[in-house]
């Protein structure tokens, strides 16, 4: 990887785009990102060399904003490819209450922030991503697309929507443009918000011994998946369990 390597993250001022953005960054990547949350950009801005990153304020979920960073993305490649996007936007808490009292527009608010933003994000990068003689595209799902804890509809369907769009995005992108999917499991991101919300939970000894890997993951666990999909060559299509081994144990109450 070159110094000349750029990526687009949505999602970028906290958590997972926080720490996959800073992951890339810290390999002489040239980093652009995109987030509502313009206080969290702030910060990064002031931590990144101004000539190596891209931070705009947008909402992703909104074809017009995109479609106005995009303008902005484009100067500032000036013609140079863009090598990886990674779609991680979208609403972090996955519980929206009973069935029955959920609102439309709260049911549209997960499918936009999630699954319409990775298609208006993609489809804005495309021609960029073509500059590159190898890219890639991680689109962040979560372990919720195949199972669920109760009153997660909107969240496991946003999810499950990436989950398809990354295998239809994979047969007809390729073979110069790689798609996959990474399924984290419990992340804690306390410790990636921006300063006002940044916190250090202490965590019980069964929350962490649950986990075959007998640990709770970090954000810097998926930015290195990201990082390995695409140096992953012959990896496309696929949707990565990133969850300490969780979706493939066995749990029963006795």
């Amino acid at each position: 990887m070159t110094q000349d390597n750029t990526l687009l993250i949505t999602g970028a001022g906290n958590g997972i785009g926080r720490a996959t953005l800073m992951h890339f960054a810290g390999k002489g990547w040239k980093v652009i990102g995109l987030d509502k949350d313009a206080e969290a950009l702030a910060e990064l801005r002031d931590a990144l060399p101004r000539e190596k990153a891209l931070l705009l304020t947008c909402d992703v979920g909104r074809e017009g904003e995109v479609a106005k960073a995009f303008e902005r993305i484009a100067e500032w490649l000036g013609g140079q490819p863009l090598h990886c996007l990674v779609n991680n936007s979208g609403i972090a808490d996955p519980y929206c209450g009973p069935l029955e009292d959920v609102e439309l527009a709260d049911w549209q608010a997960w499918i936009d922030a999630s699954l319409t933003a990775a298609f208006l994000v993609s489809r804005a990068a495309l021609p960029h991503l073509r500059r590159a003689d190898s890219a890639s595209i991680a689109n962040i799902s979560s372990t919720r697309a195949v199972m669920s804890e109760p009153e997660s509809f909107a969240y496991a369907a946003a999810k499950g929507g990436i989950d398809a769009l990354t295998h239809s995005m994979a047969v007809t992108l390729g073979p110069k443009i790689r798609v996959n999917a990474i399924r984290p499991g419990w992340i804690e991101t306390g410790p990636w918000q921006k300063s006002a919300a940044r916190s250090h939970p202490e965590h019980r000894d069964k929350d962490r011994d649950q986990h075959p890997v007998g640990r709770i993951g970090t954000p810097e666990d998926i930015a290195g998946a990201v990082d390995y999909l695409h140096g992953a060559g012959f990896v496309t299509g696929q949707h990565l369990n990133v969850d300490g081994g969780m979706t493939v144990k066995m749990i029963y109450e006795h």
